[in-house]
């Protein structure tokens, strides 16, 4: 990161705006409002919920990531922590292994703001924190410990895109990249393949948020994002992520100049496989087609 970069939320520790968002996103622990599955379930008087998740948050580890994007893994990697208990329960989930909680463990406020400083001091460009929105208030808390300590680095809040809007509201003025998957344009094959109600419609709100916080990505002259969107888009097979919805949606309501990552990477992972339309992998045809639809529609800063 270059030397003049100022995270956006050192200016909320100092003027002590972090401690309110902290209190505001504890809040909605009890009963549990943070994401839209809105389970209502008592997490901060011991409870759990469909996050499989209570007041502490669960990690499955930090490292140094070389396989982000170019503009998010540079040449020293992203900082990234993986949270477990995502708010989504895609049968076709490839780090499934994280996702669903195999080999994590709860840690404290003190102990993630320790991994966030071992990142930076690994010479990583950014922290980015994978699945996060059922963890928001836990994050803020260990932001604020590892900020007091040194932490300089933009972060990245990397999610499913199954984001409330009460929570984002929370991170204005925090969070300086945002990366949402836009998995679905239809309700349906959201319902039945990541288990969630209203996804397109919740998925487009919470982007039209964070791009009202952060804008377009914005890239340094060493090639590496410091600040704005960047949307995550799996092709699948049968076109049932309805690339040419999503990619209309970005032009007309967000911005044609949207960084949008077409990702090719689809494999019948986890249990995919007992679903016969999502038992292949993605044609060499269905990507080919995905990226002409996202190019008719307008969308001009696309990644592939």
């Amino acid at each position: 990161m270059q030397p003049s970069f100022h995270p956006a939320y050192l200016d909320l520790l100092d003027n002590g705006l972090l401690e309110d968002r902290i209190r505001q996103a504890q809040k909605l622990l009890s009963p549990c409002t943070l994401c839209p599955n809105n389970c209502q379930a008592d997490r901060a008087g011991g409870k759990v919920g469909l996050c499989r998740t209570g007041m502490l948050a669960r990690v499955h580890g930090w490292c140094a990531h070389p396989g982000e994007e170019a503009v998010i893994s540079g040449w020293n990697g992203s900082g990234t922590i993986f949270f477990s208990g995502c708010n989504l329960r895609c049968v076709f989930c490839q780090n499934f292994d994280v996702s669903q909680g195999k080999g994590d463990q709860e840690m404290s406020a003190q102990a993630i703001a320790a991994g966030l400083l071992e990142l930076q001091s690994k010479g990583c460009h950014n922290i980015n924190l994978v699945s996060p929105s059922h963890v928001v208030p836990q994050i803020l808390e260990a932001l604020r410990f590892a900020a007091l300590a040194g932490l300089r680095l933009p972060l990245v809040y990397n999610t499913g895109g199954y984001d409330s809007i009460e929570t984002l509201r929370l991170l204005e003025g925090v969070v300086d990249i945002y990366m949402p998957d836009m998995k679905y344009a239809d309700a349906a094959a959201a319902r039945r393949y990541s288990q969630v109600k209203n996804y397109p419609s919740v998925n487009r709100a919470a982007v039209r948020e964070m791009h009202r916080q952060v804008g377009n990505l914005q890239v340094n002259a060493a090639g590496l994002a410091e600040r704005g969107l960047l949307v995550r888009h799996l092709v699948l097979p049968h076109s049932l992520a309805g690339t040419l919805q999503v990619a209309r949606f970005l032009v007309e309501e967000i911005s044609p100049d949207t960084a949008v990552n077409i990702m090719d990477q689809y494999r019948p992972t986890y249990q995919a496989g007992k679903h016969p339309a999502l038992n292949r992998p993605v044609t060499a045809a269905e990507m080919q087609s995905a990226l002409q639809s996202a190019q008719k529609a307008g969308l001009k800063a696309i990644m592939n």
